[in-house]
C-alpha cells in the first residue's frame, strides 16, 4: 500500500442549514461519479443518502450517511450531514474526523443560523472548506449578497472563483474565473455533459474585475504570486490553483462557487475543487494524542502505513444483518480483517470481524483499510463513540469528543410486559448510536424520561422505537430539562466517622459554595497542599463533588454555575480513608448548596423568524407573550427577519402557532443558547407540580 494512495484520498463533509440542498448536491455527485445509476430526489423520498424511513417521509437528513466515490483517480469519502439543529451532534462527530468540507448555501436565504453553527464547528476542528452557493435558479437568488454574508457573518476571507451567468429563471451557467471561460450544461442528459465557451460580452468587465480581486486576495498568501502580479505578467490558471490550494489548507481562505444542484448545473466543478483545493490526509499531517499508559506524554501518528495502527471511532449504528457497526477514521497504519486491536480507554482487545466500505446503508466488504480511510467495522464489543482504537504495543489516545447536554425530555412507558423487557436494552443501544440522547428513571414519579436536543429529535427516537425495534410505548408531553444553581455563598463542614469491620473510617472537610459563570457544571478549587492532606484524598474530594453534578438539591436537576472550594480538611494518619472523605465531601457540598438558596435555571433558545412584513407585528407580539426578548430586526429578500431569545418552555408547538398566525408563510429556526435563572414565581409552580414546596 503506497503513500500515493493516501495522497489521492479526500475525506469531506457536506454541511449547511436545513433545505440549502446538501443531499440534492450529494445525489448529483454520486450520479456524475458513476456511483448512482439515477438521481434520487429528496422531495420524492428517493435520495440515496436519506435511507431511513423517517428521512424519506420528512424530506430531511437525520443521520450523517457515508459513501465513497471516485473522480479523476481521486477517492472521495463523503459524509452528508443533517442541517436541522436537533441533529447537530451528527455534524460535530463527522467534522471531528474529516479533512475538508463543502459548505452549501441557499442563494436566496444566504447564511442562515444553522450555517453559522456548523461553520463554528468546522472552525473548532480547523477543517478547510470551500463554499457552494446553491439554488441560483430560484426567485430572489443573489450571489453577491450571499458572498458578503459569508465574509461578514462567518468572518471569513472569501472570494469567488466562479460567477453566475444570469440568475433566477434565466440562470444558464457560470463563468470559470481561473480559465476565463463560460460553462454551459446540457439539459437533455441531466447535466452530465457540459462545454466551455466564450464569456458573454456583457459580463467581460465584471469577470475581469472579479479575477483581479481574486488575485489580489491570493497575493496575501503567496509572495511569488504578488511579485508576478505587480510586474504585470500573465498569471496562469495552474498557478492560481496551486495558490488557492495552499491558502485553503494553511490559512482558511474560502473559494466560493455557484450553481443549481437541482437543475444539474455546477456540480462537476465542485468535484474538481474538492480534488484541487481540499487536503488529503497527507496534507493534514500528523495527529497528536497522549500515551495510553502515560497521559502526560504526547504521542504523534503520521498518516502513513508504516506507522503503528490508530483510529478514532466516531459513530456507532445498529444493522439488522451484521449487528453493531462502528464507523472509524484510520489515522495511521493498516487494518486487516481478523486483526486484534486495542481500546486504551476501556483497556479491552477488539477483534475486527468485517471491514465495510459504506454507501449509505449498503455495504462493500474489504480485506484491509489503511491510513486515511473511513470504514465501518463489525465485532467491536466495548468501543463507544469518541474512543480511540490502536495497536496494543503502541498505545495512543486521541481527544475525546464533547457533546451538548439535552434540553428537553418526555415521559414514556411500555405498553405491554414484552415491550417493558425490551425497552431498556433498546434505549442503551440508542445511546451508543446517539450520545446526545439519554434516559433516566425519575425516582419521585416513577416515570421513565428520555432526553434529547429538541421535539423533532425525540419524535424520531420514539418513532424508531416502534418501527425499527418493535417496542410500543405511550408518550407523555415534552418537558424542559431545567438546571439548578445557587443565589448566595455558603460554607458547611461535614464529618464522617464510623467503625466498619473493626476499623474506624474518618474524613472531615469544610466546603464553600458560590455562584460562578461556568455553565459546564461545578468548578472545584482548593488552596490546601499535599502537606495538609495527601493528594489521593484531595482527588477523592474533588471527584465526590464533581460527581454530584447530575443531581441537584431542589428537584434533582443537574447543577450548573457553582464554584466549590475545599477550605479545610482534618486528617488522621491512622483512621482517614477514601470512602470517608467521599461521603463527607458529598454531604458538605450538598448541605452548603441547600443553605446558599438553590434556584432553578431554564434553557433559553436563540430564535430567528423570517416572515412577510404583514405578519411581523403578530410574530413580535407572540414572542413577547412567550417571555421572549427581541434582539434585532432586519430585512432580507423583502421579508422581515426577527432575532429573539425565548425560553424553551414557551416554545412547544411553536411551528403550529406560527403557521396559524402567518397563513403558513413564515418560517423559523431555533437552537440552544444558554441557561438563565427562572423567575421565582415560575420556579415555584414547577416545583409544586412535582410535589416540592419551598
Amino acid at each position: 500500500m503506497s503513500q500515493t494512495r493516501i495522497e489521492s484520498v479526500r475525506n469531506i463533509g457536506i454541511m449547511a442549514h436545513i433545505d440549502a440542498g446538501k443531499t440534492t448536491t450529494t445525489e448529483r455527485i454520486l450520479y456524475y461519479t458513476g456511483k448512482g445509476h439515477k438521481i434520487g430526489e429528496v422531495h420524492d423520498g428517493a435520495a440515496t443518502m436519506d435511507w431511513m424511513v423517517q428521512e424519506q417521509e420528512r424530506g430531511i437528513t437525520i443521520t450523517s450517511a457515508a459513501t465513497t466515490c471516485v473522480w479523476h483517480d481521486t477517492t472521495i469519502n463523503i459524509i452528508d450531514t443533517p442541517g436541522h439543529v436537533d441533529f447537530t451532534i451528527e455534524v460535530e462527530r463527522a467534522l471531528r474526523v474529516l479533512d475538508g468540507a463543502i459548505g452549501v448555501f441557499d442563494a436566496v436565504a444566504g447564511v442562515e443560523p444553522q450555517s453559522e453553527t456548523v461553520w463554528g464547528q468546522a472552525d473548532k476542528y480547523g477543517v478547510p472548506r470551500i463554499a457552494f452557493v446553491n439554488k441560483m435558479d430560484r426567485q430572489g437568488a443573489d450571489f453577491k449578497a450571499c458572498l458578503d454574508e459569508i465574509r461578514e457573518k462567518l468572518d471569513k476571507i472569501a472570494a469567488p472563483i466562479q460567477l453566475p451567468i444570469n440568475v433566477e429563471d434565466e440562470f444558464v451557467g457560470l463563468v470559470d474565473l481561473l480559465e476565463m471561460k463560460a460553462v454551459y450544461w446540457d439539459n437533455n442528459d441531466l447535466g452530465e455533459t457540459y462545454e466551455y465557451k466564450e464569456i458573454p460580452p456583457s459580463m467581460v468587465p465584471e469577470c475581469q474585475l472579479a479575477l483581479e480581486e481574486l488575485i489580489e486576495t491570493l497575493s496575501d498568501y503567496d509572495d511569488e504570486l504578488a511579485e508576478v502580479y505587480l510586474e504585470g505578467h500573465e498569471i496562469t490558471a495552474i498557478r492560481l490553483r496551486k495558490v488557492i490550494r495552499k491558502a485553503v489548507i494553511d490559512y482558511g481562505f474560502i473559494p466560493v462557487m455557484c450553481g443549481s444542484a437541482f437543475k444539474n448545473k455546477g456540480v462537476q466543478p465542485i468535484l474538481d475543487a474538492v480534488v484541487n483545493y481540499l487536503p488529503s490526509p497527507q496534507d493534514r499531517g500528523e495527529v497528536v494524542g497522549v500515551g495510553g499508559k502515560n497521559t502526560n506524554k504526547k504521542e504523534v501518528r503520521k498518516p502513513s502505513t508504516n506507522e503503528p495502527f490508530s483510529a478514532l471511532a466516531f459513530k456507532i449504528t445498529s444493522d439488522h444483518y451484521v449487528g453493531s457497526l462502528t464507523y472509524v477514521r484510520i489515522y495511521s497504519g493498516e487494518l486487516k480483517v481478523g486483526q486484534n486491536i486495542y481500546n486504551p480507554l476501556s483497556k479491552n482487545r477488539e477483534r475486527v470481524g468485517k471491514i465495510l466500505q459504506m454507501h449509505a446503508n449498503k455495504k462493500n466488504e474489504l480485506e484491509s483499510a489503511i491510513a486515511g480511510d473511513i470504514v465501518a467495522l463489525t465485532g467491536m464489543k466495548s468501543t463507544i463513540t469518541g474512543e480511540t482504537l490502536c495497536a496494543e504495543n503502541k498505545t495512543i489516545i486521541f481527544d475525546l469528543m464533547k457533546f451538548p447536554d439535552a434540553v428537553i425530555s418526555i415521559a414514556i412507558e411500555p405498553k405491554t410486559s414484552i415491550d417493558e423487557k425490551k425497552l431498556v436494552t433498546v434505549l442503551n443501544q440508542l445511546i451508543l448510536e446517539d450520545p446526545s440522547f439519554s434516559y433516566k428513571n425519575n425516582k419521585e414519579t416513577g416515570q421513565l424520561l428520555i432526553y434529547g436536543m429538541g421535539e423533532l429529535h425525540l419524535e424520531i427516537i420514539t418513532d424508531r422505537l416502534c418501527r425499527e425495534f418493535n417496542v410500543n410505548v405511550n408518550i407523555g408531553k415534552p418537558q424542559v430539562s431545567y438546571r439548578e444553581s445557587i443565589k448566595e455563598t455558603a460554607q458547611v463542614a461535614d464529618t464522617f466517622e464510623k467503625e466498619v469491620g473493626g476499623k474506624v473510617q474518618f474524613g472531615q472537610c469544610l466546603i464553600k459554595v458560590e455562584r460562578c459563570d461556568c455553565q459546564e457544571g461545578i468548578e472545584f478549587h482548593t488552596s490546601l497542599t499535599k502537606r495538609a492532606l495527601p493528594q489521593k484524598y484531595l482527588d477523592v474530594i474533588k471527584k465526590s463533588i464533581i460527581d454530584s453534578t447530575p443531581g441537584g438539591v431542589l428537584a434533582g436537576y443537574a447543577f450548573i454555575n457553582i464554584k466549590a472550594t475545599l477550605l479545610a480538611a482534618e486528617y488522621n494518619e491512622l483512621e482517614s480513608s477514601e470512602i470517608a472523605y467521599t461521603i463527607a465531601a458529598a454531604n458538605a457540598f450538598r448541605n452548603a448548596c441547600k443553605v446558599a438558596k438553590p434556584v432553578l435555571f431554564e434553557p433559553v433558545m436563540a430564535l430567528e423568524v423570517v416572515t412577510p412584513t404583514d405578519y411581523t407585528g403578530d410574530v413580535i407580539s407572540d414572542i413577547n407573550m412567550k417571555r421572549g426578548r427581541i434582539i434585532v430586526m432586519d430585512i432580507k429578500q423583502g421579508k422581515d427577519r426577527v432575532h429573539a431569545e425565548v425560553p424553551l418552555s414557551e416554545m412547544f408547538g411553536y411551528s403550529t402557532d406560527l403557521r396559524s398566525k402567518t397563513q403558513g408563510r413564515a418560517r423559523f429556526t431555533m437552537n440552544f443558547l444558554r441557561y438563565e435563572e427562572l423567575p421565582e414565581n415560575l420556579a415555584k409552580i414547577i416545583l409544586e407540580k412535582r410535589g416540592i414546596y419551598i
